[in-house]
């Protein structure tokens, strides 16, 4: 019989462990995985329990208030995502012969490119109000972390791998400007060379944004060294962070505000675009292929 194999699995409930473990070993945390299961603690530890004893090794361990994959629980999450991703595709068939009126969409945004993905969604959802869409917003690395592991449809950054192992489609310009609060010195002066951004207090994203990128490259490029001040983890901070007269900064002029002004600096503003992206040979979903041609349609329309 083919299923002898996996006779076991089929006979314990295997399925909902699964979903009970991949919960914790993402979060980190028994108790974050049972907030997001709508389950009590201990139904989730009496799971995991269960699944230790059907797979016949340890699968966490707990030190402290840390949960940590042993080498043999590493390799059943691997398998249990597969085993996901298999049901999900199965559930887009299903989705792409109703027609749209149901369906999942996972996308991931950096930290820029979430002002323009949210818009795309909630006009994607306006026509497709079936769909249960999902958005993931971090940092670039943290976005080609998540491409590596598949764990999203589609991924919109600013700047893109160089590389031939992923499909990168520009979409929509994200000018790149300084940007300062609105009473400072140099706000009304026009032409400001580039060199004298340089002896500016600069606020900048931590490494690994698309931003800090551009603003790095940029200074190399002028060969200069930046007067860094700040190293912040948000725009939103960066923002605040202006307003309370800390510095400037060179930002996507997405995140523009009442308060703060863009510096008329030689070079700036610098072009740039957000781009779609996805793994060269990843078979996009019906309603991820659907979203994808939704955006780029939009972003051809005229202003």
């Amino acid at each position: 019989m083919p299923q002898s194999k996996i006779r076991r699995y089929l006979r314990h409930g295997t399925l909902p462990q699964l979903s009970v473990f991949e919960a914790v070993a993402r979060l980190g945390s028994f108790t974050r995985a049972a907030e997001e299961l709508y389950m009590a603690q201990p139904t989730v530890s009496v799971q995991i329990k269960k699944l230790t004893e059907n797979i016949g090794l340890p699968l966490i361990e707990q030190v402290g208030k840390n949960v940590r994959l042993t080498p043999v629980g590493k390799e059943l999450l691997t398998h249990c995502r597969e085993i996901f991703q298999t049901f999900e595709r199965y559930e887009q068939k299903v989705a792409d012969m109703r027609g749209m009126q149901t369906g999942s969409l996972h996308i991931a945004a950096s930290t820029v490119a979430k002002y323009s993905a949210s818009r795309s969604l909630a006009a994607f959802l306006t026509v497709h109000p079936g769909i249960d869409a999902r958005m993931h917003v971090g940092h670039r690395q943290s976005l080609l972390d998540r491409m590596s592991e598949n764990a999203d449809d589609l991924y919109l950054m600013m700047n893109p791998p160089s590389s031939d192992e992923v499909v990168s489609l520009r979409l929509l310009p994200n000018p790149i400007v300084v940007v300062a609060h609105a009473g400072h010195p140099l706000a009304n002066e026009k032409n400001i060379p580039f060199a004298r951004l340089a002896k500016e207090p600069l606020l900048v994203r931590e490494p690994g944004s698309g931003t800090r990128m551009t603003t790095d490259r940029l200074f190399r490029e002028q060969g200069l060294i930046p007067a860094i001040r700040m190293e912040l983890g948000s725009n939103e901070a960066i923002r605040e962070s202006i307003r309370a007269g800390l510095g400037i900064s060179i930002l996507s002029g997405y995140v523009l505000e009442p308060g703060l002004v863009t510096l008329d600096v030689e070079g700036f503003p610098v072009e740039s675009y957000l781009h779609l992206v996805y793994p060269v040979g990843k078979q996009l979903s019906f309603v991820a292929q659907t979203f994808l041609d939704f955006v780029r349609k939009a972003a051809q329309a005229p202003a």
